[in-house]
């Protein structure tokens, strides 16, 4: 089983989901899309995992290497692999798959509740979502969802958080992979987004949300286990 993710900043990796695979002995290789790392062949891995970044999935003129993951993501999602996609990663999942992506009502920045919805209940994903659950939040966009797709999770400054699509790929825009190191580097690189406005908090109420770390990451393990060491491993 292999584990191949695409990065498109440097204060943006996989955090937990690395300590996950390590503890599993999974292979992680990866393709930094600002230094034009070229894409590994499809035969080369069984998981696909697309992390954040500030640009929007609309910034093509400024960052032209968009077009080119878009359609790398679409052959990956053709090829019936496993995909997961965070932040900026789901929303490249969402308009790969033909849904409007754009500027959500309000920027949703910190530790926010996190609600599942009806929709996954009797589904496999009633088992590893709590009914409610705080996670950490950093973006700005949201998307519709996909036609085919079964919307998962909701919070109160942004109604589509999560979607699952033919039941191997799942794009979630908060970070259960967050670490205290991850989210230092988040600030670090974007503190100036920090402003006063509602569902963004202050640097102190994120510092104090790092005990939900712990928790977030259980959340995170849950979801690999399943579509990666159950289903994937079913798979081949």
């Amino acid at each position: 089983m292999k584990i191949h993710y695409l990065q498109h900043v440097p204060f943006e990796d996989v955090a937990y989901i690395g300590d996950w695979a390590k503890e599993n002995g999974i292979y992680l290789g990866r393709t930094r899309l600002y230094k034009d790392d070229p894409y590994p062949s499809l035969s080369d891995f069984d998981v696909l995992i697309i992390m954040g970044g500030p640009m929007g999935v609309y910034d093509e003129q400024e960052f032209p290497w968009l077009r080119i993951e878009k359609q790398y993501i679409e052959k990956v999602i053709e090829n019936k692999k496993i995909v997961i996609g965070i932040c900026l990663g789901a929303q490249l999942i969402a308009s790969v798959l033909g849904a409007e992506v754009f500027r959500n009502g309000h920027k949703e920045i910190g530790w926010f509740p996190v609600r599942k919805t009806l929709q996954a209940q009797h589904t496999s994903f009633d088992s590893i979502l709590p009914d409610r659950f705080t996670a950490f939040h950093w973006h700005g966009d949201t998307f519709k969802i996909p036609h085919g797709a079964l919307h998962l999770a909701e919070s109160d400054a942004c109604k589509n958080q999560a979607f699952v699509y033919q039941s191997k790929v799942v794009a979630v825009q908060f970070h259960l992979e967050s670490t205290p190191e991850s989210i230092d580097s988040l600030i670090g690189n974007c503190e100036n987004e920090l402003t006063s406005v509602p569902f963004i908090q202050t640097l102190d109420q994120i510092r104090k949300g790092y005990q939900q770390i712990k928790s977030s990451n259980k959340i995170m393990a849950q979801l690999l286990n399943y579509l990666i060491l159950k289903r994937g491993k079913a798979n081949n």
